[in-house]
């Protein structure tokens, strides 16, 4: 067990309240402390998340990485704001990773990945992903300059996970995890649609299967899958908001690897569990609230 660092993205807020906030949650005690409450007033209204809440989260150094939907935010580890980084290419982020000195963001407003530089500060890299027929197609483009893609979110691009081998990028409606290496995009493992957080976990991928509440790790000969947490309806709160614009109990996005066995998943309401895969157990579940708009978005271990 271990100190994680969660964000959440609050779907369905009033402008004045909070959109979400970032906690430190002790998967051991079940206890948790929230550092940072999102409640800026710069948001787009247009339902669903869009704007709101903090989202991917990672390190470099003695820095915290953590996007919003369209800005890359540094923080100390005691939270204080350093900087923070903007792009017109970057337009509902999702996950976020560190590979070397780069940092990679998911823009999935424009089927994009962007990277930033984390020497010079400044995005260098822009990788804009489409479907062709029944194969993908990546198209590399300066995120500094003004041609660029233009807005879509066909393929809802929401993970990418990098390491020697590659960078592996999955989304909603990729049915794939995808391997960008040796300046080619192809299909690396066939996955079901809905899926968050996919990524490659020793000879298989593990991820969030959002839309069946599952968390799956998909072996070549087998499938290993456990459900994430459930609530009682008449514990949940904030339940009376319409329903598209709120993310449903039980929607699971967020994950992290502890070791070759554990994983951290998120859910909503804000929830976050710890599963053993090979015993096929969940070891922790820490509810952070029973505000069913509040869901968990970014979770990695905590390093300080």
């Amino acid at each position: 067990m271990t100190i994680l660092i969660a964000s959440s993205v609050v779907r369905g807020s009033q402008q004045g309240e909070s959109h979400g906030g970032v906690y430190l949650v002790d998967t051991q005690h079940n206890t948790f402390e929230q550092v940072l409450d999102w409640n800026t007033q710069s948001i787009d209204w247009q339902g669903r998340g869009w704007d709101r809440g903090l989202r991917g989260i990672a390190f470099d150094g003695e820095q915290i990485f953590m996007a919003a939907s369209n800005e890359l935010f540094v923080y100390s580890p005691d939270f204080r704001l350093l900087a923070s980084y903007r792009n017109p290419f970057l337009m509902h982020a999702h996950e976020i990773a560190v590979h070397e000195r780069q940092l990679y963001l998911t823009s999935t407003g424009f089927d994009s990945v962007l990277g930033f530089d984390l020497d010079r500060r400044q995005f260098c890299f822009g990788m804009h992903v489409q479907r062709v027929g029944g194969a993908f197609q990546a198209r590399l483009f300066d995120p500094m300059g003004s041609r660029g893609p233009a807005a879509s979110n066909d393929l809802h691009i929401n993970s990418v996970f990098c390491n020697g081998d590659g960078m592996y990028i999955s989304g909603l409606k990729t049915a794939s995890l995808l391997r960008y290496h040796g300046g080619r995009l192809k299909r690396w493992a066939s996955l079901p649609r809905g899926v968050h957080n996919a990524r490659p976990l020793g000879d298989g991928v593990v991820y969030n299967h959002t839309d069946v509440n599952q968390v799956c790790w998909q072996l070549r000969e087998r499938r290993l899958s456990l459900p994430v947490p459930q609530f009682e309806p008449e514990s949940l709160t904030h339940t009376g908001v319409d329903e598209l614009r709120i993310a449903r109990p039980g929607f699971g996005r967020g994950l992290c690897v502890l070791n070759n066995n554990l994983i951290a998943t998120g859910c909503s309401p804000s929830t976050v569990a710890v599963h053993d895969l090979e015993q096929q157990e969940t070891l922790s579940v820490t509810t952070l609230t029973r505000d069913v708009r509040n869901a968990i978005h970014g979770l990695e271990p905590w390093p300080f």
